[in-house]
């Protein structure tokens, strides 16, 4: 009977520890890790448009730093989650933008990507929402170069940093792949 009971605790403690370390990342913003997006890019729109009534709107660029002599694979698609359920993507140097209620919020954004290197990139940033108000968020995608490694970083930047990253950015659209 102790044989069993082992082998039972054996099989479940894993299953515990990912559990565990799911419901973490869900509480620092981000979405399921399963999820997958396909994500177009359109360089020509850079719209900045206002909030709804009632409700906030942030938006969150991906501004990727890269090695300008090291050999370029394409660009890394990021996932963008708020309070547990994914947002959006974006692909590239680009950004998204939704609506959120007014009150506090957990912003998360991951890589998604076969490659096990870029999975474990993300941030995280909270999020406390005014009605009214609009809110920009840089995600920062470092390319491993030289002596730095990869890295993403979430950080809020002020309205006119937000802008000028929007105008530099390409508008992104998404749809989830495996739903």
């Amino acid at each position: 009977m102790l044989k069993y009971i082992l082998l039972a605790l054996a099989v479940a403690l894993p299953t515990f520890g990912q559990s565990q370390a799911a419901d973490l990342r869900s509480a620092a913003g981000c979405g399921p890790s399963q999820a997958q997006f396909d994500v177009k890019t359109d360089k020509r729109q850079h719209a900045v448009t206002q909030p709804d009534s009632g409700r906030a709107l942030v938006y969150v660029i991906v501004e990727e730093r890269r090695d300008p002599h090291a050999q370029q694979f394409g660009d890394i698609t990021t996932r963008v989650g708020l309070d547990g359920d994914w947002a959006g993507a974006n692909h590239g140097q680009s950004y998204i933008s939704f609506a959120v209620e007014p009150g506090a919020h957990r912003l998360c954004t991951d890589g998604q990507s076969r490659l096990k290197a870029v999975q474990e990139l993300s941030g995280a940033a909270d999020l406390i929402a005014e009605a009214g108000k609009t809110y920009y968020y840089r995600a920062e995608l470092t390319i491993p170069w030289a002596d730095h490694a990869a890295n993403l970083r979430l950080e809020e930047v002020d309205g006119a940093e937000g802008l000028l990253l929007v105008s530099k950015s390409a508008s992104s659209t998404w749809k989830i792949k495996n739903r």
